[in-house]
């Protein structure tokens, strides 16, 4: 396994560990002493090389799927990774909130969170679309249509945000895409 690889799949293991809110003391005590802290840790640094089955175990015990522990296979874009989207936060105030209120609450608590009430734009990372898209159950290119649409993002974002269009690689890897979108 190369190095690079094995400090992404580290980065992964550390950020589930971490939405779950447990130390590496905290995974060993859960545990009963199944997982000890000194090899999840060499696990998350990439010291320690993981098997198949450890990774399932681990998955196992963290609930997500062994996909969710597992770094994205395709190179990383800087473009799209750093790139910034700024949020008109003036054209957001004026949506109908049945529209836009998951959005305004997002926008307000990052604004919390980086103490900044400029109250005119807000500027977040292109890889927030992705959970935004979530929330609204839309994939990230409707989502990034219908920001447009509001006056919320300008309108040329599409290139920045880099999702693609209808043979987008994420709908290539995860075809059921469209049927987990649709009403039953």
């Amino acid at each position: 396994m190369s190095t690079d690889y094995s400090r992404a799949l580290g980065a992964r293991l550390r950020a589930i560990r971490n939405q779950q809110g447990l130390s590496l003391q905290g995974v060993e005590d859960k545990s009963h002493g199944r997982w000890k802290a000194v090899v999840v840790g060499s696990y998350e640094r990439g010291d320690r090389a993981v098997t198949v089955q450890r990774l399932s175990e681990l998955a196992v015990f963290y609930g997500v799927p062994v996909s969710e522990l597992l770094p994205d296979p395709r190179p990383s874009s800087a473009v799209t990774s750093s790139s910034k989207i700024v949020l008109n936060l003036e054209s957001l105030g004026s949506l109908p909130a049945d529209e836009a209120g998951p959005l305004a609450r997002y926008a307000s608590t990052i604004q919390a969170q980086r103490h900044d009430y400029n109250g005119k734009v807000l500027s977040i990372r292109a890889e927030d679309l992705k959970s935004l898209a979530i929330i609204y159950d839309m994939s990230p290119d409707e989502l990034t249509s219908r920001l447009i649409e509001w006056g919320v993002i300008s309108a040329g974002m599409e290139s920045v945000v880099g999702f693609g269009g209808p043979d987008d690689e994420d709908e290539e890897l995860n075809p059921d895409w469209e049927r987990r979108r649709s009403p039953r």
